[in-house]
């Protein structure tokens, strides 16, 4: 059995808030290693840190100790411009609220990360189509939000965190606001992009009826992590 190389490895990291007088520990001494090609989620309760440790993972926050080893690179002292030009190219996100631009359709939601990037033309157009093909969409391509169902819509936030080809996708309770059909349709959709296109999913999740999906659990409490399973067969 070999196991894959960790993307992302976590060594003893806090993130410590202050709210007034109250001093918050979102985060206390994790240590996590990310296996790339793999499909991790995160569970815990409201206030468990989960949401905090994605944004420590994706670049988004700073740890208060620790260091955040993205390939490798200490991602936790890197420059405010590197880290945007890792997360445009290496990193897609979903949120559980689709985030989708309301006047634009499918397409040109999909596109927009490319337009950034300065992708041409052709290639935009080639990578937009494909990446909505992935996700089942190809004859929504016209539609905007509005005129797409709740779990359309999170299959165009996922094309959207592809068309970057990403190493991550880093998903933060993309099934909150999805019925149990259309929740397990994006997890599945998800489990494909790890299968099929090599990405490595992180994702958080309030279900638990979704976790068998995943090939590795981690679950926090208060910031630390009390539970923590890994599936050899997807290992082997």
């Amino acid at each position: 059995m070999v196991n894959n190389p960790p993307v992302i490895g976590v060594a003893d990291v806090s993130r410590i808030y202050s709210s007034g007088a109250e001093v918050v520990h979102a985060i206390r001494n994790v240590d996590l290693e990310i296996p790339s090609k793999t499909f991790v989620t995160i569970v815990g309760r409201s206030g468990s840190g989960k949401t905090t440790l994605l944004n420590l993972m994706a670049g988004l926050d700073k740890p208060t100790s620790g260091s955040v080893l993205f390939k490798g690179t200490d991602i936790s002292t890197m420059k405010e411009k590197d880290l945007i030009s890792l997360r445009r190219k290496d990193v897609g996100f979903v949120f559980q609220s689709f985030s989708l631009l309301p006047l634009l359709s499918a397409f040109e939601n999909v596109e927009l990360p490319l337009r950034i990037s300065g992708i041409k033309n052709t290639e935009r157009q080639q990578r937009t189509k494909l990446a909505l093909e992935i996700v089942g969409l190809s004859k929504r391509l016209h539609h905007r939000p509005y005129e797409l169902s709740g779990g359309e819509q999170q299959r165009v936030a996922i094309a959207r965190a592809i068309v970057i080809r990403p190493d991550i996708i880093i998903a933060d309770e993309p099934t909150g606001e999805l019925d149990s059909s259309n929740a397990q349709e994006i997890f599945t959709l998800l489990k494909n992009m790890v299968r099929e296109h090599g990405i490595t999913v992180i994702a958080t999740t309030h279900d638990p009826t979704l976790l068998d999906m995943a090939d590795m659990v981690t679950e926090l409490s208060d910031g630390s992590i009390v539970e923590y399973s890994r599936k050899s067969s997807r290992f082997r």
